[in-house]
């Protein structure tokens, strides 16, 4: 049995391989806040991590675990912390790991929100270098003597870019940066950041994932591929154990205790549900989105097409060597002859929505609303037009989602 099939074995069995109440078949809900103990010393034992248990809801939930533990089964990682956002996971991991006086490095082609972050950050005294990360010569030039981590995503939003992941994470072993991948976009089903030196793996579970559409999540996973010893801005309280896991036990104490962004039980449940499909659902929708990359390649109305999938793509051979598919993100800039809303409203099966990653086809005008914060200058620096929409292609029938785009387009 092949690796990735024997994953998919082990992701629908994950629950029931320990014992759950009347022989459920999925972690159930579990809606309660405290949790109590008949020995005293117990609970004591549970709070100083001598112990495993639940202490509080905001710091760790029983149907919470049981997703981490299928997230951690995706990404080949060693443990996995949940939050209640994907952008709440980023946040955790840069407020708890990132002190005053350190440098990050960034890609520059980001998803608009983490952008928007990360030049928060600079009012905390942490200095951030965005630089193009599709070739690693600009993150190894971008270096200094306080850097102290590098992020990057696989596939940028909405543009498509391809980080040069396999070289960066050779360049932060050699210089012992921590390397932090952003996988949303690939998923673990495509990729798993884990084989190109990732120390840290962040995933949107709003996204992929999760797939339906109804439940917002993001996690953090721990690979087990950076040294924490040599790190300097780990606490000596989280300095126990394994040292493979310092890190995601900061950013569970500081990121998640401490901030609060707790994800709820209700959206953990969905989200560990909508988990078990991802492999057959991604395959579906890039399949989509190839046939409509196709399409729309050299079509008289639209100017451009941004997916890795197609040959003429700049990092059509990155993605091909790294990836097992393309995913089913997708950008197209349309004809200057086009307004763009005009274009939107003829689209019948195509709905226009901000989420990515849904079972159904999506499509919205990126300048006008996700990077309309960034302003007119930052935007053309980042080669966003008035014309570009993005589309997240879904799992209709690819049939359907062409005579949509055609009659649109007509």
């Amino acid at each position: 049995m092949s690796s990735k099939k024997k994953q998919i074995s082990q992701l629908l069995h994950s629950d029931p391989s320990s014992p759950i109440e009347h022989g459920s078949l999925h972690q159930p809900i579990h809606t309660s806040v405290a949790y109590g103990y008949a020995e005293s010393r117990d609970i004591a034992s549970v709070f100083q991590g001598k112990s495993s248990g639940y202490s509080y809801g905001r710091a760790s939930n029983p149907t919470v675990a049981a997703l981490e533990r299928k997230i951690t089964l995706l990404e080949d990682g060693i443990s996995s912390c949940c939050f209640s956002s994907g952008m709440a996971a980023i946040s955790a991991t840069m407020l708890t790991l990132l002190q005053s006086g350190d440098h990050l490095i960034s890609s520059s082609f980001l998803f608009g929100n983490t952008n928007s972050f990360f030049n928060t950050l600079t009012t905390f005294g942490i200095e951030v270098t965005f630089v193009d990360a599709t070739d690693v010569k600009n993150i190894e030039e971008a270096i200094q003597a306080n850097t102290k981590a590098v992020f990057v995503e696989t596939i940028a939003n909405p543009r498509t870019q391809v980080s040069d992941l396999a070289n960066i994470g050779d360049l932060c072993e050699q210089k012992r940066l921590l390397y932090i991948v952003d996988n949303t976009l690939t998923t673990p089903a495509l990729f798993q950041p884990k084989k190109v030196k990732a120390g840290l793996v962040i995933n949107s579970l709003t996204k992929y994932i999760g797939g339906h559409g109804n439940a917002l999540g993001g996690a953090v996973t721990e690979t087990g591929f950076f040294d924490w010893a040599q790190y300097s801005n780990i606490y000596d309280t989280y300095k126990k154990g394994d040292v493979n896991t310092w890190g995601i036990l900061q950013i569970r104490k500081k990121g998640l205790r401490d901030m609060g962004a707790t994800l709820s039980a209700e959206a953990a449940h969905h989200l560990a549900i909508g988990a078990e499909t991802l492999s057959f659902r991604i395959k579906q929708s890039s399949s989509n989105a190839m046939k409509l990359a196709q399409f729309f390649n050299g079509h008289p109305m639209i100017n451009q097409v941004f997916y890795p999938g197609l040959a003429n793509h700049p990092g059509h051979t990155l993605a091909t060597d790294l990836f097992s598919n393309y995913s089913s993100l997708m950008s197209i800039e349309l004809n200057d002859s086009i307004d763009c809303f005009d274009f939107l409203n003829k689209l019948q099966l195509v709905i226009t929505a901000s989420n990515l990653g849904d079972n159904r086809t999506l499509a919205i005008p990126v300048a006008h609303t996700i990077f309309y914060e960034m302003g007119a200058e930052r935007r053309a620096s980042m080669g966003i037009s008035e014309g570009l929409i993005r589309l997240s292609i879904g799992i209709e029938d690819s049939e359907d989602l062409l005579n949509d785009f055609r009659l649109a387009l007509d």
